[in-house]
Protein backbone atom coordinates (compact mmCIF):
# COMPACT_ATOMS: atom_id res chain seq x y z
CA UNK A 1 0.00 0.00 0.00
CA UNK A 2 2.82 2.38 0.93
CA UNK A 3 4.69 1.37 -2.23
CA UNK A 4 1.60 2.11 -4.37
CA UNK A 5 1.15 5.51 -2.71
CA UNK A 6 4.77 6.32 -3.45
CA UNK A 7 4.39 5.62 -7.17
CA UNK A 8 1.14 7.59 -7.36
CA UNK A 9 2.81 10.57 -5.67
CA UNK A 10 5.79 10.30 -7.98
CA UNK A 11 3.50 10.18 -11.03
CA UNK A 12 1.62 13.29 -9.87
CA UNK A 13 4.91 15.11 -9.25
CA UNK A 14 6.25 14.23 -12.72
CA UNK A 15 2.99 15.32 -14.36
CA UNK A 16 3.07 18.59 -12.43
CA UNK A 17 6.66 19.31 -13.51
CA UNK A 18 5.79 18.43 -17.11
CA UNK A 19 2.80 20.74 -17.14
CA UNK A 20 4.83 23.59 -15.67
CA UNK A 21 7.51 23.03 -18.32
CA UNK A 22 4.86 22.98 -21.00
CA UNK A 23 3.13 26.19 -19.91
CA UNK A 24 6.19 28.15 -18.71
CA UNK A 25 7.40 30.70 -21.26
CA UNK A 26 10.82 29.72 -22.59
CA UNK A 27 13.53 32.33 -23.12
CA UNK A 28 13.85 31.50 -26.79
CA UNK A 29 10.10 32.08 -27.20
CA UNK A 30 10.38 35.76 -26.34
CA UNK A 31 10.55 38.33 -29.11
CA UNK A 32 13.28 40.95 -29.30
CA UNK A 33 10.86 43.56 -27.96
CA UNK A 34 9.77 41.36 -25.06
CA UNK A 35 13.42 40.75 -24.14
CA UNK A 36 14.00 44.51 -23.91
CA UNK A 37 10.95 44.80 -21.68
CA UNK A 38 12.15 41.93 -19.47
CA UNK A 39 15.59 43.46 -19.13
CA UNK A 40 13.98 46.71 -17.95
CA UNK A 41 11.81 44.78 -15.50
CA UNK A 42 14.84 42.94 -14.09
CA UNK A 43 16.81 46.16 -13.57
CA UNK A 44 14.00 47.57 -11.43
CA UNK A 45 13.47 44.23 -9.69
CA UNK A 46 17.13 44.10 -8.61
CA UNK A 47 17.73 47.76 -7.82
CA UNK A 48 14.64 49.74 -6.83
CA UNK A 49 14.84 51.24 -3.36
CA UNK A 50 11.32 50.20 -2.27
CA UNK A 51 11.19 46.41 -2.08
CA UNK A 52 7.38 46.63 -1.87
CA UNK A 53 7.42 48.35 -5.29
CA UNK A 54 4.82 50.88 -4.13
CA UNK A 55 2.56 48.02 -3.04
CA UNK A 56 2.67 46.36 -6.46
CA UNK A 57 3.25 42.64 -6.92
CA UNK A 58 6.24 43.02 -9.23
CA UNK A 59 6.19 39.41 -10.46
CA UNK A 60 2.49 39.65 -11.26
CA UNK A 61 3.22 42.93 -13.05
CA UNK A 62 5.78 41.13 -15.20
CA UNK A 63 3.31 38.41 -16.17
CA UNK A 64 0.58 40.90 -16.97
CA UNK A 65 2.69 43.35 -18.97
CA UNK A 66 4.51 40.72 -21.03
CA UNK A 67 1.15 39.97 -22.66
CA UNK A 68 0.73 43.54 -23.93
CA UNK A 69 1.30 44.26 -27.64
CA UNK A 70 4.96 45.04 -28.34
CA UNK A 71 5.07 44.95 -32.12
CA UNK A 72 7.73 47.64 -32.48
CA UNK A 73 10.15 49.65 -30.34
CA UNK A 74 7.75 52.53 -29.70
CA UNK A 75 5.09 50.17 -28.35
CA UNK A 76 7.74 48.53 -26.16
CA UNK A 77 8.78 51.90 -24.75
CA UNK A 78 5.14 52.69 -24.04
CA UNK A 79 4.72 49.41 -22.14
CA UNK A 80 7.90 50.00 -20.11
CA UNK A 81 6.76 53.51 -19.19
CA UNK A 82 3.33 52.21 -18.23
CA UNK A 83 4.99 49.63 -15.99
CA UNK A 84 7.30 52.21 -14.34
CA UNK A 85 4.33 54.53 -13.71
CA UNK A 86 3.01 51.97 -11.20
CA UNK A 87 5.89 52.90 -8.89
CA UNK A 88 4.58 56.49 -8.63
CA UNK A 89 8.18 57.74 -8.64
CA UNK A 90 8.93 60.50 -11.16
CA UNK A 91 12.67 59.91 -10.77
CA UNK A 92 12.47 56.27 -11.91
CA UNK A 93 11.89 56.57 -15.61
CA UNK A 94 12.73 55.34 -19.07
CA UNK A 95 15.16 57.47 -21.07
CA UNK A 96 14.56 56.94 -24.77
CA UNK A 97 17.74 57.12 -26.90
CA UNK A 98 17.61 60.88 -27.56
CA UNK A 99 16.85 61.66 -23.92
CA UNK A 100 19.57 59.30 -22.70
CA UNK A 101 22.14 60.89 -24.99
CA UNK A 102 21.02 64.38 -23.95
CA UNK A 103 21.44 63.47 -20.28
CA UNK A 104 24.97 62.28 -20.95
CA UNK A 105 25.74 65.54 -22.78
CA UNK A 106 24.12 67.53 -19.99
CA UNK A 107 26.53 66.15 -17.38
CA UNK A 108 29.56 66.54 -19.63
CA UNK A 109 29.42 69.89 -21.36
CA UNK A 110 26.67 71.61 -23.35
CA UNK A 111 23.21 71.32 -24.86
CA UNK A 112 20.89 73.18 -27.22
CA UNK A 113 17.56 74.46 -25.94
CA UNK A 114 16.05 76.96 -23.52
CA UNK A 115 18.25 76.21 -20.50
CA UNK A 116 15.90 74.83 -17.84
CA UNK A 117 16.46 72.25 -15.14
CA UNK A 118 13.09 70.60 -14.50
CA UNK A 119 11.49 68.03 -12.27
CA UNK A 120 8.04 66.54 -11.76
CA UNK A 121 6.02 67.78 -8.80
CA UNK A 122 4.76 64.53 -7.21
CA UNK A 123 1.84 66.36 -5.60
CA UNK A 124 0.15 67.37 -8.86
CA UNK A 125 2.21 65.68 -11.59
CA UNK A 126 3.09 69.04 -13.17
CA UNK A 127 6.46 69.88 -14.71
CA UNK A 128 8.21 72.17 -12.23
CA UNK A 129 11.25 74.36 -12.80
CA UNK A 130 14.13 73.60 -10.46
CA UNK A 131 16.16 76.44 -11.92
CA UNK A 132 16.94 78.23 -15.16
CA UNK A 133 20.60 77.97 -16.18
CA UNK A 134 22.51 81.21 -15.69
CA UNK A 135 22.58 83.29 -18.86
CA UNK A 136 20.10 81.02 -20.66
CA UNK A 137 17.12 82.11 -22.79
CA UNK A 138 14.82 80.80 -20.04
CA UNK A 139 16.42 83.06 -17.43
CA UNK A 140 16.24 86.04 -19.79
CA UNK A 141 12.54 85.33 -20.35
CA UNK A 142 11.91 85.65 -16.59
CA UNK A 143 11.28 82.01 -15.68
CA UNK A 144 11.99 81.34 -12.00
CA UNK A 145 12.56 78.34 -9.72
CA UNK A 146 9.28 76.65 -8.71
CA UNK A 147 7.43 77.91 -11.78
CA UNK A 148 5.24 75.33 -13.52
CA UNK A 149 5.53 74.61 -17.25
CA UNK A 150 1.91 73.91 -18.21
CA UNK A 151 2.26 73.63 -22.00
CA UNK A 152 5.03 73.31 -24.57
CA UNK A 153 4.02 74.45 -28.06
CA UNK A 154 0.39 73.97 -27.06
CA UNK A 155 0.89 70.43 -25.74
CA UNK A 156 -0.11 69.97 -22.08
CA UNK A 157 2.85 68.74 -20.08
CA UNK A 158 0.46 66.63 -18.00
CA UNK A 159 0.31 64.33 -21.02
CA UNK A 160 4.12 64.05 -21.29
CA UNK A 161 6.80 62.22 -19.37
CA UNK A 162 9.50 64.36 -17.80
CA UNK A 163 12.00 63.40 -20.47
CA UNK A 164 9.50 63.97 -23.28
CA UNK A 165 8.90 67.48 -21.92
CA UNK A 166 12.66 68.14 -21.81
CA UNK A 167 13.05 66.82 -25.34
CA UNK A 168 10.34 69.16 -26.66
CA UNK A 169 12.16 72.15 -25.20
CA UNK A 170 15.46 71.21 -26.84
CA UNK A 171 16.12 72.00 -30.48
CA UNK A 172 18.33 73.79 -33.00
CA UNK A 173 19.78 77.18 -32.18
CA UNK A 174 17.55 80.03 -33.38
CA UNK A 175 14.26 78.11 -33.34
CA UNK A 176 11.38 79.24 -31.16
CA UNK A 177 9.42 77.28 -28.59
CA UNK A 178 6.27 78.54 -26.82
CA UNK A 179 6.07 77.79 -23.10
CA UNK A 180 2.95 78.37 -21.03
CA UNK A 181 4.23 79.15 -17.55
CA UNK A 182 2.54 79.56 -14.19
CA UNK A 183 4.52 81.99 -12.07
CA UNK A 184 6.10 80.82 -8.84
CA UNK A 185 3.80 82.96 -6.68
CA UNK A 186 0.85 80.86 -7.95
CA UNK A 187 -1.43 83.90 -8.41
CA UNK A 188 -4.55 83.17 -10.43
CA UNK A 189 -3.53 85.63 -13.15
CA UNK A 190 0.12 84.57 -13.27
CA UNK A 191 -0.18 82.22 -16.28
CA UNK A 192 1.49 83.50 -19.44
CA UNK A 193 2.79 82.10 -22.71
CA UNK A 194 6.40 83.00 -23.54
CA UNK A 195 8.12 82.75 -26.92
CA UNK A 196 11.67 81.62 -26.22
CA UNK A 197 14.40 81.34 -28.85
CA UNK A 198 16.60 78.29 -28.32
CA UNK A 199 20.33 78.76 -27.99
CA UNK A 200 23.53 76.88 -27.23
CA UNK A 201 23.71 76.32 -23.48
CA UNK A 202 27.26 76.13 -22.18
CA UNK A 203 27.42 74.24 -18.92
CA UNK A 204 30.50 75.74 -17.31
CA UNK A 205 29.64 74.83 -13.72
CA UNK A 206 31.84 77.32 -11.87
CA UNK A 207 32.14 81.10 -11.75
CA UNK A 208 34.61 82.62 -9.30
CA UNK A 209 35.91 86.03 -8.34
CA UNK A 210 37.59 87.83 -5.44
CA UNK A 211 35.36 90.42 -3.78
CA UNK A 212 37.66 93.09 -2.39
CA UNK A 213 35.00 95.69 -1.64
CA UNK A 214 34.91 94.87 2.09
CA UNK A 215 37.36 95.13 4.98
CA UNK A 216 38.81 91.80 3.93
CA UNK A 217 38.77 89.96 0.62
CA UNK A 218 36.07 87.30 0.16
CA UNK A 219 36.40 84.51 -2.38
CA UNK A 220 33.09 84.01 -4.19
CA UNK A 221 32.46 80.65 -5.93
CA UNK A 222 29.21 79.95 -7.72
CA UNK A 223 28.61 76.28 -8.55
CA UNK A 224 25.66 75.88 -10.90
CA UNK A 225 25.66 72.10 -11.43
CA UNK A 226 27.52 68.96 -10.39
CA UNK A 227 28.81 67.95 -13.79
CA UNK A 228 31.85 65.79 -14.43
CA UNK A 229 34.12 68.85 -14.25
CA UNK A 230 32.60 70.43 -11.16
CA UNK A 231 35.02 69.24 -8.47
CA UNK A 232 38.11 70.04 -10.51
CA UNK A 233 36.81 73.53 -11.34
CA UNK A 234 35.94 74.28 -7.68
CA UNK A 235 39.41 73.09 -6.64
CA UNK A 236 41.00 75.42 -9.19
CA UNK A 237 38.86 78.31 -7.93
CA UNK A 238 39.87 77.74 -4.29
CA UNK A 239 43.56 77.60 -5.15
CA UNK A 240 43.46 80.58 -7.53
CA UNK A 241 41.53 82.83 -5.13
CA UNK A 242 43.53 81.79 -2.03
CA UNK A 243 41.11 83.91 0.01
CA UNK A 244 40.89 84.37 3.80
CA UNK A 245 37.15 83.52 3.62
CA UNK A 246 34.74 82.08 1.06
CA UNK A 247 31.14 82.20 -0.11
CA UNK A 248 30.00 79.06 -1.94
CA UNK A 249 26.84 79.87 -3.89
CA UNK A 250 24.64 76.79 -4.42
CA UNK A 251 21.44 78.73 -5.09
CA UNK A 252 19.44 77.19 -7.93
CA UNK A 253 21.94 74.33 -8.26
CA UNK A 254 19.72 71.33 -9.10
CA UNK A 255 22.37 68.71 -8.40
CA UNK A 256 23.82 66.30 -10.92
CA UNK A 257 26.39 63.60 -10.34
CA UNK A 258 26.38 62.17 -6.81
CA UNK A 259 30.11 61.46 -6.87
CA UNK A 260 30.84 65.05 -7.86
CA UNK A 261 28.93 66.24 -4.79
CA UNK A 262 30.90 63.90 -2.53
CA UNK A 263 34.28 64.85 -4.04
CA UNK A 264 33.46 68.56 -3.75
CA UNK A 265 32.68 68.10 -0.04
CA UNK A 266 36.13 66.54 0.38
CA UNK A 267 37.70 69.77 -0.87
CA UNK A 268 36.43 71.50 2.27
CA UNK A 269 36.62 68.70 4.89
CA UNK A 270 39.63 66.98 6.50
CA UNK A 271 37.54 64.23 8.07
CA UNK A 272 34.00 63.25 9.00
CA UNK A 273 31.04 61.63 7.29
CA UNK A 274 29.78 63.32 4.12
CA UNK A 275 26.56 61.37 3.58
CA UNK A 276 24.83 58.16 4.61
CA UNK A 277 23.00 56.03 2.07
CA UNK A 278 20.17 53.61 2.86
CA UNK A 279 19.32 50.88 0.36
CA UNK A 280 16.20 48.73 -0.01
CA UNK A 281 17.29 46.35 2.74
CA UNK A 282 17.79 49.27 5.11
CA UNK A 283 21.56 48.73 5.00
CA UNK A 284 23.46 51.84 5.95
CA UNK A 285 26.48 52.89 3.90
CA UNK A 286 28.53 56.04 4.10
CA UNK A 287 31.00 58.24 2.26
CA UNK A 288 33.76 59.80 4.32
CA UNK A 289 36.17 62.70 3.96
CA UNK A 290 39.51 60.96 3.43
CA UNK A 291 41.88 63.60 2.09
CA UNK A 292 43.25 66.87 3.41
CA UNK A 293 41.02 69.84 2.59
CA UNK A 294 42.30 72.61 0.32
CA UNK A 295 41.44 75.36 2.80
CA UNK A 296 40.28 75.83 6.38
CA UNK A 297 39.14 79.42 5.78
CA UNK A 298 35.64 80.37 7.07
CA UNK A 299 32.87 79.40 4.68
CA UNK A 300 29.27 80.50 4.13
CA UNK A 301 27.04 78.54 1.74
CA UNK A 302 24.12 80.28 0.01
CA UNK A 303 21.06 78.09 -0.56
CA UNK A 304 17.46 78.51 -1.72
CA UNK A 305 14.46 76.52 -2.96
CA UNK A 306 16.35 75.60 -6.12
CA UNK A 307 19.20 73.97 -4.19
CA UNK A 308 18.58 70.26 -4.73
CA UNK A 309 19.97 66.73 -4.68
CA UNK A 310 23.81 66.68 -4.75
CA UNK A 311 23.76 70.34 -3.65
CA UNK A 312 21.86 69.29 -0.55
CA UNK A 313 24.35 66.49 0.10
CA UNK A 314 27.19 69.02 0.02
CA UNK A 315 25.29 71.58 2.10
CA UNK A 316 24.22 69.01 4.69
CA UNK A 317 27.72 67.57 4.96
CA UNK A 318 29.39 70.92 5.61
CA UNK A 319 26.61 72.14 7.91
CA UNK A 320 26.47 69.01 10.07
CA UNK A 321 30.25 68.83 10.35
CA UNK A 322 30.38 72.44 11.50
CA UNK A 323 32.49 73.40 8.49
CA UNK A 324 30.09 75.96 7.01
CA UNK A 325 27.18 78.21 7.89
CA UNK A 326 24.13 78.10 5.60
CA UNK A 327 22.35 81.31 4.60
CA UNK A 328 19.18 81.69 2.54
CA UNK A 329 16.00 79.64 2.23
CA UNK A 330 15.00 76.02 2.86
CA UNK A 331 16.35 73.79 0.11
CA UNK A 332 14.35 71.74 -2.41
CA UNK A 333 14.23 68.44 -0.51
CA UNK A 334 15.36 65.66 -2.87
CA UNK A 335 16.82 62.94 -0.66
CA UNK A 336 16.77 60.15 -3.26
CA UNK A 337 19.65 58.71 -5.27
CA UNK A 338 19.27 57.44 -8.83
CA UNK A 339 21.52 55.19 -10.88
CA UNK A 340 21.55 55.05 -14.68
CA UNK A 341 21.34 51.69 -16.45
CA UNK A 342 22.04 51.48 -20.16
CA UNK A 343 19.86 49.27 -22.36
CA UNK A 344 21.21 47.56 -25.52
CA UNK A 345 19.39 49.92 -27.93
CA UNK A 346 21.09 53.08 -26.54
CA UNK A 347 18.14 53.90 -24.30
CA UNK A 348 18.44 53.78 -20.53
CA UNK A 349 16.57 53.61 -17.25
CA UNK A 350 17.06 55.92 -14.28
CA UNK A 351 16.18 54.01 -11.10
CA UNK A 352 15.90 55.29 -7.54
CA UNK A 353 18.29 52.93 -5.77
CA UNK A 354 18.72 54.51 -2.34
CA UNK A 355 17.82 57.28 0.05
CA UNK A 356 20.37 59.47 1.72
CA UNK A 357 20.74 61.05 5.14
CA UNK A 358 22.96 63.93 6.25
CA UNK A 359 25.80 63.17 8.71
CA UNK A 360 23.38 63.85 11.58
CA UNK A 361 21.05 61.18 10.13
CA UNK A 362 18.52 63.74 8.90
CA UNK A 363 16.20 62.55 6.12
CA UNK A 364 15.60 65.68 4.06
CA UNK A 365 13.42 64.19 1.30
CA UNK A 366 10.44 66.50 0.62
CA UNK A 367 11.55 68.57 3.64
CA UNK A 368 14.78 70.22 2.58
CA UNK A 369 17.60 71.62 4.70
CA UNK A 370 16.91 74.58 6.96
CA UNK A 371 19.65 77.22 6.74
CA UNK A 372 21.32 78.54 9.89
CA UNK A 373 20.25 82.06 8.91
CA UNK A 374 16.97 82.36 7.01
CA UNK A 375 17.04 85.24 4.54
CA UNK A 376 14.19 85.34 2.04
CA UNK A 377 14.40 87.28 -1.19
CA UNK A 378 12.73 87.46 -4.56
CA UNK A 379 14.56 85.82 -7.47
CA UNK A 380 17.34 87.99 -8.89
CA UNK A 381 19.24 87.96 -12.17
CA UNK A 382 22.81 86.76 -12.32
CA UNK A 383 23.93 90.34 -12.93
CA UNK A 384 22.49 91.31 -9.52
CA UNK A 385 24.41 88.68 -7.54
CA UNK A 386 26.59 90.34 -4.93
CA UNK A 387 24.85 93.70 -5.21
CA UNK A 388 22.80 95.45 -2.53
CA UNK A 389 19.60 93.75 -3.72
CA UNK A 390 21.20 90.34 -3.03
CA UNK A 391 20.22 90.18 0.62
CA UNK A 392 21.53 86.64 1.09
CA UNK A 393 24.97 87.58 -0.22
CA UNK A 394 25.04 90.66 2.02
CA UNK A 395 24.22 88.50 5.06
CA UNK A 396 27.10 86.18 4.14
CA UNK A 397 29.48 89.15 3.96
CA UNK A 398 28.23 90.35 7.35
CA UNK A 399 28.91 86.95 8.91
CA UNK A 400 32.33 86.50 7.31
CA UNK A 401 33.53 89.91 8.44
CA UNK A 402 32.30 89.41 12.01
CA UNK A 403 34.69 88.19 14.66
CA UNK A 404 32.18 85.62 15.89
CA UNK A 405 32.06 83.53 12.70
CA UNK A 406 35.82 83.64 12.29
CA UNK A 407 36.29 82.49 15.87
CA UNK A 408 33.77 79.66 15.46
CA UNK A 409 35.47 78.52 12.25
CA UNK A 410 38.87 78.43 13.93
Amino acid sequence: MIKKAFWVSLLVFVCLISSLWFFAPRAEAFTKEQKLFLQSWRIVNRSYVDESFNGENWWFTREEFIKKPMRDRQETYDVIEEMLALLDDPFTRLLRPKAYKSLQVNTSGELFGVGLQISLDPQNNLVEVITPIVGSPAESAGIHPRDYILEIDGVATSTLTLDAAAEKMRGPVGTTVFLTVENHDRDADSIQTLAIVRDRITLNPVYANLDERNEKAIGYIRLSEFSAQATQEVAHAIMDLNAPAYILDLRNNPGGLLQAGIETARLWLDDGTIVYTVNRQGTLGSFEANTRSLTDAPLVILVNQGTASASEILSGALQDNGRAVLVGETTYGKGLIQSLFELPDDSGIAVTVAKYETPNHTDINKLGIEPDFVVEQEPIAFSQVGTKVDLQYQKAIELLTSKRLVADAV
